[in-house]
C-alpha cells in the first residue's frame, strides 16, 4: 500500500486513539481562527487529491467554519412580520447541506478564485470544519493544463451558488439516475413547471 492508502486508513477509523487526540487539537486550533481562512496544505491530502487538488501553482485550499444544526432566520429583533405559519425563527431546515454552504461562503470571500470541490475535515458539538479547494482561472499553469482548464470558461463563475459542484448536486438529488430522478432532472423547478403547464395542442 502507498502512503495514500495508509492516511486513508487512518482517517477512517476516528474513533482510534491517535484521531481522537489529533482530533482534539485540530479541533481546538481551528476554534482560534476566522470563520474563512487559507490554510497553507491541506489537512487530508489523500482526499483533497481525490477531489481534484494538486500541490502546484494555482491551486489552494481555503478553510471555512458553518454552525452545525438549524439554520437561523435573520429578522431583526426576532419578529416577523406575516403570517403565524412564517413567524418560527429557529426550527428552519436547511435545503442544502453544510458542505454547499461552506462552499458558498468561501465563494463569496474569494470571487476571483473558483470553486473546485470541498471534503469535510473536523467537528465539535457547535461547528463543522471543511476544505475547500479554489482554483485560481487566470494562471497560466491552470489555463495551459488540458485537464483543469475547463474550470477558466466563463460559464464555470461562481459554480457553487448554482449547485453545480458535487455537494451542490448532491442537494439537488441529482445523485439519483433513472426512473428514481424523473421529478428531479434536469431540476425540481423545471419539471414543476413542465407538469403545471396546460398545454391544449389541436389539430390545425
Amino acid at each position: 500500500m502507498g502512503a495514500y492508502k495508509y492516511l486513508e486508513e487512518m482517517w477512517r477509523k476516528k474513533q482510534s486513539d491517535v484521531m481522537r487526540f489529533l482530533a482534539r487539537l485540530r479541533n481546538w486550533e481551528f476554534r482560534q481562527l476566522p470563520a474563512v481562512h487559507r490554510c497553507s496544505r491541506p489537512t487530508r491530502p489523500d482526499k483533497a487529491r481525490k477531489v481534484g487538488y494538486k500541490a502546484k501553482q494555482g491551486y489552494c485550499i481555503y478553510r471555512v467554519r458553518v454552525k452545525r444544526g438549524d439554520r437561523k432566520k435573520r429578522v431583526a429583533k426576532g419578529i416577523v412580520y406575516g403570517k403565524p405559519v412564517n413567524q418560527g425563527i429557529n426550527k428552519w431546515k436547511s435545503v442544502r447541506n453544510l458542505r454547499s454552504i461552506a462552499e458558498e461562503r468561501v465563494g463569496r470571500k474569494c470571487g476571483s478564485l473558483r470553486v473546485l470541490n470541498s471534503y469535510w475535515v473536523a467537528q465539535d458539538a457547535v461547528h463543522k470544519w471543511y476544505e475547500v479547494v479554489m482554483v485560481d482561472p487566470f494562471h497560466s499553469v491552470v489555463r495551459n493544463d488540458p485537464r483543469i482548464n475547463w474550470i477558466c470558461k466563463p460559464v464555470m463563475k461562481h459554480r457553487e451558488l448554482r449547485g453545480l459542484t458535487a455537494a451542490g448536486r448532491k442537494a439537488r438529488g441529482l445523485l439519483k439516475k433513472g426512473k428514481r430522478a424523473t421529478k428531479l432532472r434536469p431540476s425540481a423547478r423545471a419539471v414543476y413547471r413542465r407538469n403545471s403547464l396546460m398545454r391544449l395542442r389541436r389539430y390545425r
